[in-house]
């Protein structure tokens, strides 16, 4: 039989086979964005920490992915003979080949969810939680926006194979494109002329949706984002400007006490029970060699890390404790309320990268309902200004130098109005070009009043700024002393060799 060029291209304007596509469009569609929603919920299950939400969610993904598509589609069309008062929804094929595709996919598009959840870098979360952002927050505000773009490729990979899938729910009688061809075909027998058309159809749905989600790709690729300077004042430039924090009275009163802190990750005993108090307006810096529990104890102190034993007091009241001691117990709600009394600055900034500088900063009081609208962009350029960084509000943080983002980052941490500003080693991950301009902000904070405790290599800096210098090894703390009294100390002593060291 020779090939019949005219009846072929014929079908590329027949009326049945753009009503199918049509079809195919609006179930391929549909079953995406449920299965996207749905395997989102369940990628997030599949990591509760509620056991039995675990074993549902996996259990879901094993079922659906072991079903072959055909069989499920079969089974769902045909509920109402078990379910008769089902026969109202299922009759419908349309309906029935939406859910069946559906419930497919979002077993698929869970696991897709997961390694984009599993790719949102730890200390994201970390950032949230010092800001006292609660789950569900921070899943909508810092996780799904980076999780989603994460995993967006391989949701649009899903998308074309959806496309391909719903030939299969002409298995119920649906009037999708390969059916049409069915038809047609069996009537005059030009199998392939009708195939071609049909592969066709397939390719333009596939092409069309496969280039509005590529630009949807992009358009969400905070990487590639070029901020603007906006309403930041550019006159001031990178002029750090003097810190004006709400100035503390030195009162005798504690701000933070740590009592008898212990910590172990299994058979490592990290922190040997730790007595730490720090007065309001103090300035605490803690020093000691690499694996003596600095960062460790710092992390107790905000709930990033567990204790096993002992507690943390916020201004004399209890905040944090184990889970053997009662006062350790507080709800969720009093715990978000207390962490804004304590901001957080990184070793790795930790900056929030899909959004602007500006939006870093106004996240958590905008959150928690400090300041809104007009007053809160106006918190977060008077902040900016005082770091230096108003110039670059408009900008993301991949376009920023290291110590950039660190005064971003402690910008950000000020933007709460905390009462106590924890350190963890803010210098580290610089450029030793880029330190000065750094410690030049934790300077003028403390020339201001604030309470702050600070991890940190940079010894003279300790030795300039604090009021007493902590020096932890072995999990505990050797000696807690002011600056003078370690300059008294015998210069043969581990302490001096260990300040000279680091010098």
């Amino acid at each position: 039989m020779i090939f019949d060029w005219r009846y072929a291209l014929s079908l590329l304007t027949f009326s049945d086979f753009w009503a199918a596509a049509w079809l195919v469009i609006k179930l391929s569609l549909a079953a995406w964005l449920i299965g996207i929603v749905a395997g989102f919920l369940i990628a997030l299950g599949k990591q509760a920490p509620w056991v039995p939400v675990r074993y549902v969610c996996r259990a879901y993904v094993w079922l659906f992915r072991s079903l072959p598509l055909l069989v499920l589609l079969i089974f769902v069309y045909n509920l109402p003979q078990m379910f008769p008062w089902t026969g109202s929804f299922f009759s419908n094929a349309f309906c029935a080949g939406l859910v069946a595709l559906a419930l497919s996919e979002t077993a698929y598009i869970a696991e897709i969810h997961r390694g984009g959840l599993a790719g949102v870098n730890r200390g994201q979360l970390e950032a949230g939680r010092a800001l006292g952002i609660g789950y569900f927050g921070l899943q909508r505000l810092v996780v799904m926006p980076q999780a989603f773009r994460i995993a967006l490729p391989a949701l649009i990979n899903e998308y074309i194979g959806i496309v391909k899938l719903t030939s299969l729910v002409s298995v119920i009688s649906l009037e999708e494109i390969l059916l049409v061809g069915e038809r047609l075909y069996t009537q005059n027998f030009k199998v392939l002329e009708t195939m071609l058309a049909v592969a066709f159809y397939y390719v333009v749905i596939v092409t069309g949706f496969g280039y509005l989600l590529t630009w949807l790709e992009k358009r969400l690729d905070f990487t590639s984002r070029s901020g603007s300077v906006g309403t930041a004042d550019t006159s001031r430039g990178d002029k750090v400007l003097p810190i004006a924090v709400a100035t503390q009275v030195r009162k005798k009163a504690p701000a933070l006490e740590a009592v008898n802190i212990q910590k172990s990750y299994g058979p490592h005993h990290v922190l040997r029970g730790i007595d730490l108090t720090v007065k309001s307006g103090e300035v605490i810096s803690i020093i000691g060699p690499s694996g003596s529990g600095k960062t460790t104890l710092i992390r107790t102190f905000n709930g990033l890390e567990t204790i096993d034993e002992g507690h943390v007091r916020l201004h004399g009241k209890p905040f944090l404790g184990s889970r053997s001691e009662s006062h350790g117990n507080r709800s969720r709600a009093n715990y978000r309320h207390a962490i804004s009394e304590l901001g957080m600055v990184f070793q790795g900034f930790n900056l929030f990268p899909h959004l602007t500088v500006l939006d870093n900063v106004t996240l958590a009081p905008g959150y928690h309902g400090k300041k809104k609208g007009a007053e809160l962009q106006s918190h977060g350029m008077t902040l900016l200004n005082k770091v230096g960084m108003g110039a670059h509000a408009g900008k993301y943080p991949h376009q920023l130098s290291g110590g950039q983002q660190q005064r971003v980052a402690i910008a950000r941490a000020l933007a709460m109005e905390p009462s106590v500003v924890l350190f963890d080693e803010p210098t580290s991950a610089l450029d030793p070009e880029l330190v000065g301009e750094v410690l030049g902000i934790i300077e003028g904070l403390a020339r201001e009043g604030m309470t702050m405790v600070i991890v940190t290599h940079e010894i003279d800096f300790a030795m300039k700024v604090s009021d007493r210098v902590v020096f932890m090894e072995g999990g505990v703390i050797v000696h807690d002393l002011t600056p003078s009294s370690y300059r008294e100390m015998s210069t043969d002593s581990r302490v001096r060799r260990f300040m000279t060291g680091y010098r």
